[in-house]
C-alpha cells in the first residue's frame, strides 16, 4: 500500500509463521456486484486468482470487467495459515497480496483476465510493483485448473516479446498451482468502492503494452 522495505527473500515451510485455525472474517456481499463473497458460486463459474501488487487496486480492475461474478482481496502462495496483513507485509509469511475472481466463463474468459493482468501492472519487477517493495508484491498467477496453468504460461510466453520491445527485461511473474487462498481483513475487501474509499491509494493502471487476445492459441 505504501513505501515499504521489506526482505525480498521468501521463508520455507519451516522458517515460515505458523498462523491460526480461524478464518478471517468477511462481509457476506460484495460492496460493488451485491454477489456473495464466499460463495456457493453459481454452477459453471469459474476461480482464477491473480498477484499484482496492493490487492486495493487490482480488486477494482476485475470487478469492472463484464462476466465477473464477484471479486475479494486475499492471500496466497504461502505457508502460514489465516495469515494476518502485519503478518503478510512481514515476509514471514511467504504470501502475496492477491484477488480472487469468480467469472462466467460463458461471458468472459480466462484470456480475457489474463489480458487485463498483464495490461495493468509492470510484471518484470520481482518482489515489488512501484514503490511498493516486499515478497507481498511480486506478480503471480495462482492457477485453479490444468488448462488455467497452460493458458497462463502460453500467455506469459506471447506476451514477453511485447516486453521485450518495451524494453522492460524478463518478465518475473510466478504461475504456480494454488494450494489455498485466504481472504484478506475485510476492511480490505473492495476498499475502493465508491461507498468506501474512491480516492484511496491505487498504483494500478494500463503500462501502456497491449496483450493480444487468444494468446494461448496464438502461442500453441
Amino acid at each position: 500500500m505504501f513505501l515499504r522495505y521489506k526482505k525480498l527473500d521468501l521463508p520455507t515451510a519451516d522458517t515460515a509463521l505458523p498462523g491460526r485455525l480461524i478464518s478471517m472474517p468477511v462481509s457476506d456481499r460484495h460492496e460493488v456486484l451485491g454477489t456473495p463473497l464466499e460463495g456457493p458460486w453459481p454452477a459453471g463459474h469459474e476461480v482464477a486468482v491473480f498477484g499484482m501488487g496492493c490487492f486495493w487496486g487490482v480488486e477494482r480492475i476485475f470487478w469492472k470487467l463484464p462476466g465477473v461474478h464477484s471479486t475479494s482481496a486475499g492471500y496466497a502462495g504461502g505457508f502460514t495459515a489465516n495469515p494476518t496483513y502485519e503478518e503478510v507485509c512481514s515476509g514471514s509469511t511467504g504470501h502475496n497480496e492477491v484477488v480472487q475472481v469468480v467469472y462466467d466463463p460463458s461471458r468472459i474468459s480466462y484470456e480475457q483476465l489474463l489480458k487485463a493482468f498483464w495490461e495493468n501492472h509492470d510484471p518484470t519487477q520481482g518482489m515489488r510493483q512501484g514503490n511498493d517493495v516486499g515478497t507481498q508484491y511480486r506478480s503471480a498467477i495462482y492457477t485453479t485448473t490444468e488448462a488455467q496453468a497452460e493458458t497462463a504460461r502460453a500467455s506469459l510466453a506471447a506476451f514477453q516479446p511485447v516486453v521485450t520491445r518495451a524494453g522492460l527485461g524478463e518478465i518475473t511473474t510466478e504461475i504456480k498451482p494454488l494450494t489455498t487462498y485466504y481472504y484478506a481483513e475485510d476492511y480490505h475487501q473492495q476498499y475502493l468502492a465508491p461507498t468506501k474509499n474512491p480516492n484511496g491509494y491505487c498504483n494500478h493502471g494500463p503500462n501502456g503494452l497491449t496483450c493480444p487476445v487468444g494468446v494461448a492459441k496464438i502461442a500453441e
